[in-house]
């Protein structure tokens, strides 16, 4: 009996703090149904312009990998003692 009544409290909490949630962010449908993929379909133009942002990040990367490669080495030795 206890059990069945902390479990609608809880359910019951859970359900306003959802409500409290939607409520103040203004959400009207449900967030899962982002998560799944959709019919639409994406423009050439778009898919041409997604394509050279990623390569220009890619780009990016590597550049900056490079410069911390030649930060470790490219570090000259000191010289060796003569005995």
């Amino acid at each position: 009996m206890l059990r069945q009544v902390s479990e609608r409290a809880v359910r019951s909490d859970y359900e306003a703090v959802i409500a409290e949630f939607i409520r103040t962010n203004g959400i009207t449908r449900c967030p899962t149904a982002c998560v799944s993929p959709t019919q639409g379909s994406i423009g050439a133009a778009d898919q041409a312009a997604l394509e050279k942002y990623a390569v220009t990040q890619e780009r990016l990367r590597q550049a900056k990998a490079a410069a911390r490669a030649r930060l470790f080495w490219n570090v000259s030795s000191p010289p060796r003692a003569e005995k």
